[in-house]
C-alpha cells in the first residue's frame, strides 16, 4: 500500500473503528490551529530533556506530540523521515509524549526513555513502531514482547528494566500530560512548526509548511 493510502486508511480506521475516543482526548478547548501559540505556551512545546532527531541548532524545528500506540505516527514516521532528507540539516524534531491509549502507550514511552538514556532512542523508536500491531493490539500483548522488540533496536533490556522505573521517567510522564493539556492536544499526530500549528492536517500541509518555514530562515 502506498504511504498516502496507509495514512487515509489509518485515519478513517481511527475514526470510524473507534468513534474518535482513541483519537481525540476530552479536552474542551483545544488551541485554534490558525492561531499563532500563545507566548506562555511556548515552554510546553519544548522541553530540556525531549528527544531531539535531527541537528539540535536546526532553525527550523517540527514538535511532534504522538502515541507510540496510535496507527497515524506510525503511519507519520516516514513522512517525517522524509521531509528531513529533504531538507538535510535545517530541520529537526523534537518528540514529545502523548499517551492516549492507557498503559500500552505509557509503557511503550517508559521503553523509549530508557532507549533515550542509552542513546539508542531513534533506532528504538523504529523498531517499536515498526511491530506496534504486535505489542499495542486490543488483546493481551505477552509479557515482555515490547521489551524484546526495542532489544532488536540496540536497548539493553536488563538496563532498561531499572531504567523504566526511574523518578526522571516519571517526571517526564507527568510534565508532558502537563503539557499536553496546556496546549491542548486532543489528536495524535498534532504538529507545530516553528510553533505555528499544523492547519489544515495533512502529509502535504506539513510538507508545506516546514517548506515554508525553511525557504523564511534561509532568506
Amino acid at each position: 500500500m502506498k504511504r498516502r493510502g496507509l495514512i487515509l486508511s489509518v485515519l478513517a480506521l481511527g475514526v470510524a473503528g473507534f468513534g474518535g475516543a482513541a483519537w481525540y482526548a476530552t479536552r474542551p478547548d483545544p488551541i485554534a490551529a490558525s492561531d499563532p501559540i500563545d507566548p506562555e505556551m511556548a515552554d510546553a512545546l519544548i522541553r530540556p530533556y525531549s528527544p531531539i532527531l535531527g541537528p539540535e541548532d536546526a532553525p527550523v524545528t517540527i514538535v511532534e506530540f504522538f502515541d507510540p500506540a496510535c496507527e497515524a505516527c506510525r503511519a507519520f514516521y516516514p513522512v517525517v523521515e522524509d521531509i528531513m532528507a529533504e531538507h538535510g540539516d535545517a530541520v529537526r524534531v523534537v518528540s514529545r509524549y502523548t499517551p492516549f491509549h492507557g498503559e500500552a502507550s505509557v509503557e511503550a514511552i517508559r521503553v523509549l526513555e530508557a532507549a533515550r538514556m542509552q542513546d539508542v532512542f531513534e533506532p528504538v523508536l523504529e523498531a517499536v513502531l515498526r511491530e506496534q500491531p504486535r505489542w499495542a493490539s486490543h488483546g493481551t500483548p505477552a509479557p515482555g514482547l515490547i521489551l524484546e522488540i526495542a532489544a532488536s533496536g540496540g536497548l539493553d533490556v536488563e538496563a532498561a528494566r531499572t531504567q523504566m522505573l526511574a523518578p526522571g521517567v516519571v517526571a517526564v510522564l507527568n510534565q508532558d500530560r502537563a503539557d499536553v493539556e496546556t496546549v491542548g492536544v486532543r489528536q495524535t499526530p498534532t504538529f507545530f512548526v516553528n510553533g505555528k500549528p499544523l492547519d489544515p492536517f495533512g502529509e502535504a500541509e506539513l510538507q508545506r509548511l516546514v517548506a515554508v518555514e525553511v525557504a523564511a530562515s534561509q532568506s
